[in-house]
């Protein structure tokens, strides 16, 4: 027995072990034999019911604020012998508890929940060791759903009272465990009361216990006397009934009697019946004429309603079909005049919804095969080509005439001594007038709009181009100025050549664009608006809305063009200002001309215009920015190639030694930087490269028309075109890099010529070491070089006594011969210092070297000659 305690107590630690976590409390664990069930993939194939292996069953238990929760877990081993939940009940879905009668053991017993999803699966069913395990488990089962859940499942198959005995035997061997919140267990004993299943308070209740006391009481008999009062019983039964055969053998006649009056009421049930089969006929035929009326009525009523519908409709398609007389007076007139410009647009927004109520795919299919509706679709269609027609015709000579009405005003243009800046304002308030007009026809007809597209642009066209050219000549007039020192009297001021060209695109460029955008408004093109500080300008005058009819799409800012609807627009662009373009060209000619460095400023001008067009309606302008770029880019070019060229055919003059180009250049880069003013230095720095390279190259080329000559040019050249070029150097990043170049082939030259110098006083002194030198190369070691021939020690005193006797003569002699051939006084301190310097080092070498191929020898040191040399 203590084994055994030992072992439900490991079991429900294992249990418990099994669930941590959960915050439930294990109330009792017992293991079973064998568990039936639809265990496993055989059971799946073959469908019947399979046996697991054993388990553990549990009763767990989890305490709410109002209620508790019961559990019934079932706990399988896994491959390590650890217990793990394999699945769990909940007791408050317990329905019923049935003992399989095919076991004699009655060790097996089912679990009927009745939340099982699947009805067709057979509830769980488990085979407990023995009948005391069984017990044990639905003992508990019965008192924890009494207890917590109020209910007691329907139990089936078990002996009720041999339960109620087994629990009063075996109730005070039951022990529970309650864990302590440091973890440990405390078993404590539990009551007879607390686990006791009172099974004759549910079979028999306290009233009929009490009618069972008082019935025994009157018999003067004991409970302990239950044969005695059975054969009492048995006896006052036979006594009552043989009294109950008495009573009914006297009650015969009263038999009679009433099989009499059961007889009479049968007679009149049978005479009801015929009656209420009569009533039964006519209530059926009253039927059948109320159902008829209600049908005629129902009848009645729909076609009432349907005739209301139908006259209701008439009337909408009468009215629909009607034109009223306000507008058909519009509609079929030709007076468009602005003060009954409204009267026109209501006109046309009626027509427009009277052609799209007209439609087949918005009105029913049915009116659409009546004449009445033809007639009148096909009334309203002559209409709308009349009104179109009359449109379209009325614009294309409004047009005309007010941009004829402009040219012949000729206050409208520049004239001379007086630059009028172009002002479309007035045109373009009267085509305001008509822009929501011309939307509606482009709605009842779109071809329309393409003619009109073509009168627009021929008739603005002419009047672009002669504000363009008048504003150009009279440019070009003020341009002139009065002659200053050093200028004739048909020369231009350079910078006002350039302002003149700027001038041009801050007028002319805004109206471009501006003018593009309104055409591309005002005829019906799906473009966005144009941002005005995009095109690289602050107008003043252009302050006013492009178009004013930003009410009628109100559309977005980006644009919703087709390809081909982006290519008419372009198309019409060309026609709007094809032609402005060729006065542009000329100005720039005539700048260039003039002065063929403007070219530089008009290219930075002419870019920053071309980086603020990115709009598709000012396409046209861009090309016209671009060819213009390309235009400038190549006239400048031609300039460089030119002044190139005249570079390559400069002569070398015996009178001049710094060619006359260097010092040109320097003034030519000085105005160049100038014309600069912060715009793009590429078409600039081009030039440069082109200029230096081209000056380098023929400054090469002629100094070797005279080599005994050409250290001494090249020294005084790239020292001019350094001195010249200076400050722009320390500026310009370009030249910087030229002016390196210029310097190292300077430092290259004057080290030439200074050692020709040097190699032609002392020729004997050097050539002496170079043989040496040779030697050492030629792996000949020192001590052998004094025995070679003409390298003995007599013959070195002989070299030393003829180079260096007269060293201040000598070194004389080579200012003067440094002096003679250089023209440029500047350059000869320099110069001389630089021979000086080079002269030292070279002699510090000799020096050196003969103090390891002759020790014995003494010569003249560097320091002694670095002396000499100071007192130069």
């Amino acid at each position: 027995m203590a084994k055994s305690s030992a072992d439900d107590a490991e079991l429900r630690r294992a249990c418990e072990a099994a669930i941590e976590g959960t915050k439930q409390k294990i109330v009792i664990s017992i293991r079973t034999v064998k568990t039936h069930g639809t265990w496993g993939k055989a059971a799946k194939l073959g469908g019947g019911r399979q046996m697991a292996k054993p388990r553990v069953l549990a009763i767990s238990t989890k305490a709410k604020t109002q209620r508790t929760k019961a559990f019934l877990r079932v706990l399988k081993y896994s491959n390590g012998g650890v217990l793990e939940p394999a699945k769990i009940y909940k007791l408050k879905h317990l329905s019923k508890v049935e003992v399989v009668t095919t076991d004699p053991s009655g060790c097996t017993f089912t679990l009927g929940f009745d939340n099982l999803r699947n009805h067709s699966v057979a509830p769980p069913q488990w085979t407990m060791r023995n009948i005391d395990d069984r017990n044990r488990l639905l003992l508990s089962i019965l008192n924890i759903c009494k207890d917590a859940l109020g209910r007691l499942p329907k139990v089936v198959g078990i002996d009720v009272v041999e339960m109620a005995l087994w629990a009063k035997e075996n109730t005070p061997a039951v022990s529970t465990q309650n864990n302590q919140a440091d973890g440990a267990s405390v078993v404590s004993d539990v009551s007879e009361a607390e686990l006791k299943v009172n099974v004759e308070k549910d079979l028999v209740s306290q009233a009929e216990e009490e009618d069972m006391e008082a019935l025994l009481g009157n018999y003067i008999t004991g409970i302990s006397q239950a044969e005695a009062f059975s054969e009492r019983l048995k006896r006052e039964l036979q006594a009552l009934e043989a009294a109950n055969v008495h009573a009914i053998l006297e009650s015969e006649p009263l038999i009679d009697e009433v099989l009499k009056g059961l007889e009479a009421a049968s007679n009149c049930v049978e005479d009801m019946d015929e009656w209420l089969g009569m009533f039964n006929v006519k209530l059926r035929h009253m039927r059948e004429d109320i159902e008829s009326i209600e049908i005629r009525n129902n009848k009645l009523e729909m076609q009432s309603v349907n005739n209301k519908s139908l006259i209701e409709e008439l009337d909408k398609l009468l009215e629909q079909l009607n034109i009223p007389p306000e507008y058909s007076a519009f509609l079929t007139g030709d007076s468009f005049d602005e003060a009954q410009m409204l009267q026109n647009e209501e006109a046309c927004e009626w027509l427009i919804g009277a052609l799209r109520g007209f439609q087949a795919s918005t009105i029913d299919p049915a009116y659409v095969k009546m004449r009445a509706f033809k007639e009148k679709r096909g009334e309203l269609q002559i209409i709308k080509s009349i009104f179109v027609t009359k449109v379209s015709e009325f614009l294309r000579n409004y047009f005309a005439t007010f941009v004829d009405f402009l040219m012949n005003d000729k206050s409208y243009f520049s004239q001379r001594g007086q630059l009028k800046r172009p002002d479309h304002s007035d045109l373009r308030y009267k085509c305001r007038t008509y822009a929501r007009l011309l939307q509606h026809l482009k709605v009842l007809d779109k071809n329309c709009l393409g003619p009109l597209k073509k009168a627009y642009c021929c008739s603005l066209n002419l009047l672009l181009r002669r504000e363009v050219r008048e504003f150009a000549n009279e440019l070009r007039a003020e341009s002139k100025t009065s002659p200053g020192p050093g200028q004739n009297v048909n020369s231009a001021d350079s910078s006002a050549v350039s302002d003149a060209y700027a001038k041009m695109l801050t007028v002319f460029i805004p109206l471009m664009v501006d003018e593009s955008s309104f055409f591309a408004h005002f005829m019906c093109f799906e473009a966005p608006p144009l941002d005005g500080n995009k095109s690289g300008h602050n107008d003043d005058a252009n302050d006013d809305d492009d178009l004013g009819i930003a009410d009628i799409d109100e559309n977005d800012s980006k644009s919703n063009m087709s390809p081909a609807e982006l290519a008419a627009l372009n198309e019409s662009l060309q026609d709007l200002l094809d032609g402005i373009q060729e006065d542009f060209y000329a100005v720039v000619d005539w700048a260039c001309k003039i002065d063929p460095l403007c070219c530089i400023s008009m290219h930075g001008i002419t870019e920053r215009y071309l980086s603020g067009q990115k709009a598709d309606a000012s396409r046209f302008v861009s090309l016209m920015l671009s060819e213009l770029e390309c235009r400038i880019s190549m006239l400048f070019i031609r300039y460089v190639d030119d002044s190139c060229h005249n570079i390559e055919k400069c002569e070398r003059n015996a009178k001049q030694s710094v060619l006359p180009y260097i010092p040109r250049f320097a003034t030519l880069a000085t105005k160049m930087e100038q014309y600069i003013a912060g715009q793009s230095r590429d078409l600039v720095d081009q030039a440069y490269m082109k200029f230096v390279s081209i000056m380098f190259v023929t400054l090469e080329r002629l100094a070797q028309t005279e080599p005994k000559y050409a250290d001494i040019f090249l020294i005084e050249n790239y020292a001019a075109f350094q001195n010249s070029l200076y400050d722009l150097a320390n500026v310009v990043p370009t030249l910087a890099k030229f002016y390196h170049q210029a310097s190292e082939a300077y430092e290259q030259s004057c080290s030439r010529h200074i050692s020709m110098i040097i190699y032609y006083q002392f020729e004997r002194l050097f050539q002496f070491a170079r043989r040496i030198e040779d030697l050492i190369l030629n792996n000949v070691s020192p001590e052998e070089i004094p025995f070679q021939l003409g390298l003995s020690k007599v013959d070195f005193r002989k070299m030393l006594k003829s180079s260096l006797s007269g060293m201040d003569r000598s070194i004389g002699a080579m200012y003067k011969k440094l002096q003679k051939n250089l023209t440029s006084e500047e350059l000869l301190p320099s110069l001389w210092d630089k021979c000086k310097k080079d002269f030292v080092d070279k002699y510090d070498s000799f020096v050196q070297l003969v103090a390891k191929i002759y020790p014995a020898e003494s010569v003249p040191t560097t320091a002694e000659l670095r002396e000499l040399l100071a007192k130069m």
